[in-house]
């Protein structure tokens, strides 16, 4: 499985991004796709996920913000898109895609990250 983030940037306080992460290999639709951010000096946080199915789930610092959405294209080849608006200098991080299934067993795939920078 591959995962390659793009859509990252520079912005100012209130503006918008959007990522894309595009996913290829095995049968990715069967994988919840998320989307997590890592801030220095902070832990890595779960910012939001979306199920095969489309089921959404988010953190509670970017709910009604960000919007998860997927385009499974191919059973093989999907793109997971991350809607960031009205953008936050708390915002800033690496953004991560990260691909999950946990049956038969606990299976992880991660993009390389996208850097996100919102100014004040």
């Amino acid at each position: 499985v591959r995962l390659v983030e793009s859509g990252g940037g520079l912005v100012q306080f209130g503006e918008s991004l959007r990522l894309s992460c595009a996913a290829s290999g095995s049968i990715i639709d069967s994988y919840k796709m998320n989307w997590y951010r890592l801030a220095p000096g902070k832990q890595r946080e779960l910012v939001a996920g979306i199920t095969s199915v489309g089921v959404t789930n988010y953190a509670e610092s970017v709910k009604g913000r960000f919007t998860i959405s997927r385009d499974n294209a191919k059973s093989t080849e999907n793109t997971v898109y991350l809607q960031l608006n009205n953008l936050k200098p708390e915002d800033t991080a690496v953004y991560y895609c990260n691909a999950h299934k946990s049956w038969p067993r606990d299976v992880d795939y991660w993009g390389q990250g996208t850097q996100v920078t919102v100014s004040a």
